[in-house]
């Protein structure tokens, strides 16, 4: 299949010549060529260049959508779109960098921390910023990236794994939650500067949240326990991004 290449022109004092702008050819299926918008539409991300630097920006908003289909109108991110199209931000020579915007309520925790994995394992820059809310299984997304931003006016809320539907009244299941919460809490503190110890405080915490176990912390909060790295607003978490990818270089 022919692809369709959106062209530039480059002039260097009386010559001139035609290259291609990574830019306006964003990565999508069968290589057909898409639009910005059918980008943002598709997958929720989009290429941006700046000089010689380009970057993917990639969104992580509603509910993290796992094996099972959500009802239609949720908001969702599905995982089945965000890890191949991670794994081709990674192989993507063109590709120098990626910024991840988080504004999540949680959702499947397998699916969470698979995507999760996958972040923290690309060997390109990364940085995260939390807009709005970074809750849940959030919290190991944010802290996935190489560098952690949040909003100020943003929140995270730290609690335990929960589940819906029928469940077993047997030692077995109680062992199975609490393994489950082990895995996210050795990767959240794996890759973030809070430890075990007091991470196990916030999501056991009885005296915040009325009919719930946890803790709410907001930007600075999130910061001063160690979760996040930094309090900043979007243009900084870009200006973190590109000052990696030139020490990268």
């Amino acid at each position: 299949m022919s692809q369709r290449v959106k062209v530039r022109r480059v002039r260097s004092g009386a010559q001139s010549e035609t290259v291609k702008n990574p830019c306006e050819e964003p990565i999508c299926e069968e290589g057909e060529t898409a639009t910005a918008a059918e980008s943002i539409a598709e997958s929720g991300s989009i290429l941006i260049s700046h000089r010689d630097k380009i970057i993917h920006c990639l969104t992580v908003i509603g509910q993290i959508e796992g094996h099972y289909i959500l009802p239609q109108q949720n908001k969702t991110t599905k995982y089945e779109h965000i890890i191949p199209l991670l794994v081709s931000i990674e192989e993507d020579s063109r590709i120098d960098g990626v910024l991840i915007l988080i504004n999540t309520v949680g959702g499947d925790v397998e699916a969470g921390l698979a995507i999760a994995e996958l972040i923290s394992g690309m060997k390109k820059p990364s940085v995260s910023i939390v807009l709005g809310g970074g809750h849940s299984i959030g919290i190991p997304l944010a802290v996935a990236a190489k560098r952690s931003f949040i909003a100020k006016s943003a929140s995270m809320t730290v609690h335990p794994v929960r589940t819906t539907g029928l469940t077993l009244g047997v030692p077995q299941t109680f062992e199975y939650f609490q393994r489950m919460q082990d895995r996210i809490t050795n990767f959240v503190t794996g890759n973030s500067a809070v430890t075990k110890e007091r991470y196990t405080e916030l999501v056991l915490n009885t005296g915040e949240l009325v009919t719930d176990v946890g803790t709410i912390l907001d930007g600075e909060d999130a910061v001063a326990e160690g979760l996040i790295d930094e309090v900043g607003t979007v243009s900084d978490a870009i200006e973190a991004l590109y000052q990696m990818i030139a020490d990268s270089r």
